[in-house]
C-alpha cells in the first residue's frame, strides 16, 4: 500500500507540472489585458509603463518561470483589477463556494442513495419506475431554468425563501459561514437544491445500477441461503460492494460542484469563486484566472488521490494487486 501511495504521488506531481504549462499558455494567449486596464486614449509611453509594471513585456518562457517561482511560494501575482493578491481573492470566496458545494452534495446523497437503493431492490414497483422517471428530469432540465423556476415559485409566489445573496454570516475557523445563522440557511437552500438536482439523479441511477449488478452475485445468494436477515445482506454485502463506483463519482462530482458552480452562483448572486472567475474572464484578469484554474487542478488531483486510498480500504483486491 505504501508503494502504491508513493507511485500515485509521483503521478500526481507530473500531472500538476503538465497542467501548469497548459493553464499558463492557455491563459496568456487570450487577449491583451492592457486594452482593458488603461484608457484607450493613453499614449504609447503610458501603455509601455503599464505593460512593464505587470511584466507583460517579458518573453513567455520567462513569465512562466516567474509563475512557477511564485507558485512554489503561493504567490500568483496581484489582480489587475483589484490590485490585491490573486490567491487572497480566491480564498476569500472559497468558503461561500465550499459550503454551497458541501450542502448540495449532502442533499444529493440524502436523496440519491436511498432512492437508488430502493429502485434497485424493487425495480418492478410503480414507485421505483416513478423514481427513475424523475431522475431523467433531473438530467434533462437546464440548471439555469430550474434556478429561475425555484426563485419564481419559492421566492416570488410563496415568499418563503430569499431570491439572492448569501445572507448574514458568522466566523468559524477564520472564515465567514452562512450556515451558522438561520437567515443564512434560508439563503443557502435554493442555490444548494438547484446545484444538487443533477448530482442527485446521477447518484440515484448509479446506485440502482450497482444494486442490480450486485444482487445476482454468488456471495449474495450464499448469504441468503445461510439465512441472514435481509437488512444485514443489504448493509454488509450489497452496500459495501456498490460503494466502490459510488465513491469515485462522489469524489469527482464534489470537485465539479466546486469548479462548475458558476451558473448557480450567477443566478442566485452567490458571492463565491464562480462569480469571481466570470468577472475575471470578462476583464481578462489573468492572475485571478490562473490562480483559480491551478486551485481546481490541485483540487482534482487531491480528490483522485483520496479516492485511490478509499479504493484500498473498500476493496481488498486492490491491495492484493498492488502486492502482485
Amino acid at each position: 500500500m505504501t508503494t502504491s501511495i508513493i507511485r500515485r504521488l509521483i503521478q500526481a506531481l507530473f500531472v500538476v507540472v503538465a497542467m501548469t504549462i497548459i493553464v499558463f499558455i492557455g491563459v496568456n494567449v487570450i487577449g491583451n489585458p492592457v486594452d482593458i486596464l488603461i484608457n484607450p486614449d493613453a499614449n504609447q509611453a503610458e501603455r509601455a509603463l503599464v505593460i512593464a509594471h505587470y511584466g507583460l513585456d517579458q518573453p513567455l518562457w520567462k513569465q512562466y518561470l516567474l509563475f512557477l517561482q511564485g507558485l512554489l511560494h503561493g504567490d500568483f501575482g496581484n489582480s489587475f483589477v483589484y490590485g490585491r493578491p490573486a490567491l487572497g481573492l480566491i480564498l476569500e470566496r472559497l468558503p461561500a463556494t465550499l459550503e454551497l458545494a458541501i450542502t448540495a452534495l449532502g442533499i444529493a446523497l440524502l436523496f440519491g442513495l436511498p432512492l437508488g437503493l430502493y429502485a434497485g431492490l424493487y425495480p418492478n414497483r410503480i414507485s421505483s419506475k416513478l423514481i427513475m422517471s424523475g431522475s431523467i428530469l433531473g438530467f434533462s432540465l437546464p440548471t439555469f431554468w430550474v434556478g429561475l423556476m425555484l426563485i419564481m415559485v419559492f421566492s416570488v409566489e410563496l415568499g418563503w425563501l430569499p431570491t439572492n445573496g448569501r445572507g448574514p454570516t458568522q466566523e468559524l475557523l477564520g472564515a465567514q459561514w452562512s450556515f451558522l445563522t438561520g437567515d443564512g440557511i434560508r439563503h443557502l437552500l435554493l442555490p444548494a437544491f438547484n446545484l444538487a438536482l443533477f448530482k442527485t439523479s446521477l447518484i440515484l441511477r448509479l446506485t440502482r445500477a450497482g444494486v442490480q449488478e450486485v444482487l445476482p452475485q454468488d456471495y449474495v445468494k450464499f448469504a441468503r441461503a445461510k439465512g441472514l436477515r435481509e437488512r444485514r445482506i443489504i448493509s454488509v454485502h450489497v452496500l459495501k460492494n456498490l460503494m466502490i463506483p459510488v465513491v469515485t463519482i462522489i469524489g469527482l462530482e464534489f470537485g465539479s460542484l466546486i469548479a462548475f458552480s458558476v451558473v448557480t452562483e450567477s443566478i442566485f448572486a452567490w458571492p463565491g469563486m464562480g462569480k469571481l472567475i466570470i468577472d475575471s474572464i470578462n476583464l481578462l484578469d489573468r492572475p485571478v484566472i490562473v490562480a483559480y484554474l491551478m486551485m481546481m487542478v490541485l483540487l482534482f488531483v487531491v480528490l483522485n488521490f483520496i479516492i485511490d486510498i478509499c479504493y484500498t480500504l473498500l476493496d481488498p483486491r486492490v491491495r492484493l494487486e498492488g502486492k502482485a
